[in-house]
């Protein structure tokens, strides 16, 4: 896996992708793919991330997802 991520922040930096842009990415992928795995139960979304649960609300909105992870 370390591998795959090297090669990826490779491709990111020569393609010119700036720092907060990957990184708000990575967070909006992995926010949607916890709350696929807990069948979009935001208390248990939120603890497998390690935030509050109105963090998670919160960032839900901002990325314009429903409850179960899909972009609305």
């Amino acid at each position: 896996m370390k591998e795959e991520l090297e090669s990826l922040v490779g491709m990111m930096v020569e393609r010119g992708i700036l720092l907060e842009e990957a990184m708000t990415e990575f967070e909006k992928k992995f926010i949607k793919r916890v709350l696929d795995h807990a069948r979009g139960n935001q208390c248990r979304a939120a603890k497998t991330l390690g935030i509050h649960r109105n963090t998670l609300s919160r960032k839900i909105s901002e990325y314009h997802l429903d409850r179960n992870g899909r972009r609305r």
